[in-house]
C-alpha cells in the first residue's frame, strides 16, 4: 500500500487571494520520447480528461494522425477533439495510461476528469483545509 501525497489548492488570481482556490497538481505527461510537466486541474464534474492543443504538440502528437474523434460537451462542445492515449505520472507514483480528449483549443487547461484520471487515482478533498490527497488505485493481487 502506498502513502497518499498531499497537495494544496492553488490560487488562480493573486489579486483575490484565497477566493479562487482550485485543485491543481503537477503532472508529467509522456508520449514516445517527449515529456512535459504541466499543471492539471482536478475536475470531478468533467467526464473526460482534456488536453489543450499546444500541450499535445509539445508531446509530439500530430492532429491529422489521430483518427478517433471525440465529442465534447458543456463549455467545450463547440471544439473539435481527438482521442489520444498518453502516460502520466503524479509525484513519484508509477506511470499510468491516461485517455485524453485532445482539443484544438489552447484556451483550456489540462483537465483531469472521471475518464480516466479518477479511475486510476483515489482522491480525497479536504475543502476546509484547501488541500487534497492522491493515491494510485489499489490493484488486487
Amino acid at each position: 500500500m502506498t502513502t497518499p501525497v498531499r497537495f494544496t489548492y492553488g490560487d488562480t488570481d493573486a489579486s483575490r487571494r484565497g477566493r479562487n482556490l482550485l485543485a491543481h497538481l503537477s503532472i508529467t505527461l509522456h508520449h514516445g520520447t517527449h515529456a512535459v510537466t504541466v499543471p492539471g486541474l482536478l475536475d470531478t464534474g468533467s467526464t473526460v480528461n482534456v488536453l489543450p492543443y499546444n500541450v499535445g504538440v509539445q508531446l509530439g502528437l500530430v492532429w491529422d494522425q489521430q483518427p478517433t474523434r471525440v465529442h465534447l460537451t458543456g463549455n467545450l462542445a463547440r471544439l473539435p477533439a481527438r482521442g489520444v492515449i498518453i502516460t502520466g505520472q503524479v509525484a513519484s507514483f508509477p506511470l499510468v495510461e491516461l485517455a485524453f480528449a485532445w482539443t484544438q483549443s489552447t484556451e483550456v487547461p489540462v483537465i483531469l476528469g472521471q475518464v480516466n484520471f479518477f479511475m486510476e487515482f483515489d482522491v480525497c478533498f479536504f475543502g476546509s483545509q484547501a488541500a487534497f490527497e492522491i493515491n494510485p488505485k489499489h490493484k488486487a493481487n
